[in-house]
């Protein structure tokens, strides 16, 4: 797109380093940016900028946070199918899915504006119910913990980092981000809107790092929060480099869809079939919450089984840049090579091929595997692509255990119309959110999003997070005629 390389946001103004990276097309392997990286000491004034500002911006009045939300949110709205096209270009996402995640990041800004008016109003409690506190109230309020360390992954490149930067502003911490390497632009896009608003200058900054830089700045002590999105051997690497660190990860998961046996008319297994191709393939697979597992019940499995294949089958692949394709390419060449061999092992090893199982560049094909061995690396790791495999169970039982039988816990579906099965899915289900009459691919921006097991540590989701980055400090006054 452009022969120049892109500027990094240092302390809020464009800087450029000594070098560059290129960002090209997964699709058809054009280039579709240069983009500058920082050197050391760029990296080192723009810490000690943040750092610098957080006092400052933690006493910034809530309506300059709340209005700069707002207005990234206006501009986000504003230059949406030019981001789009952005997202699509670097990440080889459909245009109609780049779309939809432009769209969300307008929300998580609108949503961070809105909390940033209602937070840190503070609760006042009276301490004299027991003798010793005749005349005390205590008022407590949520306190920035400290400059934030966000660090965003390729697959949602901009509303996932969205999700590290507005909640960071709406409490008034300062943050760095720090995009994927495969997928920086439209972060740094991000920087633009950012640069248009009244924020203290040194109260955010995008960095385009490589990864292999990043360990210096997660031991930095001057960044005493982490947001992490991506795989867990990193992640989990992370979290042990710097124990004393809040550090919160957003993992894998392998989603389990489970289909009950009240869920058996053809519009209900119609549905269930149509929702499970559609999150199955979505982003290329390329997302936490893509369904990658379905449990079916026995009575059900003969008639959702052909419903399932031929809804994968009608998926439209092909150029991501067409408004008619539902699944492009995934990230790299090699991320399809990685599917392609976790299928052919699956398959090599007994497991049923019942479409798909094709790889073209980095393309692969939406694929459905039945009969899958327990043992066999597709059954028990994120295949992170456009992969299903189907399992027949007996009973609810059996299928709530096999959901629980993976070292994930990130989300599930359930499809049943029964409510008093769906609180007892609620109760049993090692998972982070369990979404009724639906895939597990179902998130709002707004609710709690998070993991058990090993698919993180803490919780997104605005109001959550904004939770994350701060901490409780009360004041206790004395000598009050209450």
């Amino acid at each position: 797109m452009t022969s120049t390389p892109h500027a990094f946001w240092l302390a809020g103004r464009q800087a450029t380093g000594e070098t560059s990276f290129d960002v090209t097309s997964s699709w058809d392997g054009r280039l579709v940016g240069q983009v500058s990286v920082p050197t050391e000491a760029q990296v080192e004034e723009a810490v000690a900028a943040a750092y610098g500002a957080r006092d400052e911006f933690a006493a910034t009045p809530a309506h300059v946070r709340a209005a700069a939300l707002d207005h990234v949110s206006r501009r986000l709205a504003e230059r949406t199918e030019e981001i789009a096209r952005l997202i699509s270009a670097e990440n080889g996402k459909p245009i109609k899915w780049a779309r939809g995640e432009v769209g969300r990041a307008v929300s998580v800004f609108r949503f961070a504006a809105e909390e940033a008016r209602r937070f840190n109003g503070g609760e006042a409690q009276r301490l004299d119910t027991d003798a010793g506190g005749v005349g005390r109230l205590a008022l407590t309020r949520r306190i920035p913990r400290g400059v934030v360390l966000g660090i965003a992954p390729f697959n949602f490149p901009l509303n996932l980092s969205a999700h590290k930067v507005a909640p960071a502003i709406a409490v008034g911490a300062p943050i760095i981000l720090k995009p994927a390497p495969a997928t920086p632009i439209s972060s740094l896009v991000l920087g633009e809107l950012l640069a248009e608003t009244d924020l203290p200058a040194g109260s955010w900054s995008v960095l385009t790092v490589p990864n292999d830089r990043m360990p210096a700045l997660v031991q930095d002590e001057r960044l005493p929060v982490i947001s992490f999105t991506g795989s867990g051997p990193v992640g989990y690497a992370i979290m042990d480099s710097v124990p004393r660190k809040h550090t919160t990860l957003e993992l894998g998961g392998n989603g389990a869809a489970v289909v009950l046996p009240d869920w058996s008319s053809e519009q209900d297994l119609d549905w269930a079939a149509t929702r499970i191709a559609t999150f199955s393939n979505y982003q290329g697979g390329q997302s936490c919450i893509s369904v990658q597992r379905v449990i079916a019940d026995a009575s059900v499995y003969d008639r959702l089984l052909p419903k399932i294949v031929a809804a994968v089958e009608a998926q439209v692949t092909g150029d991501p840049n067409d408004d008619a394709t539902d699944v492009g390419p995934l990230v790299s060449e090699d991320a399809a090579q990685r599917v392609e061999s976790w299928v052919d092992e699956a398959v090599s090893a007994g497991a049923s091929l019942l479409t798909g199982g094709k790889r073209d560049g980095a393309s692969y094909a939406p694929t459905v595997l039945a009969d899958v061995p327990a043992d066999v690396t597709i059954a028990c790791e994120e295949v992170f692509g456009p992969v299903l495999t189907v399992t027949k169970v007996n009973g609810e039982a059996e299928a709530f255990a096999a959901v629980n039988d993976s070292k994930y816990g990130l989300q599930a579906g359930v499809f049943t119309h029964d409510v008093q099965t769906a609180f007892r899915a609620h109760r049993a289900l090692e998972v982070g959110g369990v979404i009724i009459g639906d895939v597990p691919s179902y998130r709002a921006d707004q609710m709690p999003y998070g993991g058990a097991k090993q698919s993180g540590v803490g919780r997104e989701g605005v109001a959550y997070a904004m939770d994350d980055y701060t901490y409780e400090r009360v004041l206790v006054l004395t000598g009050l005629a209450l």
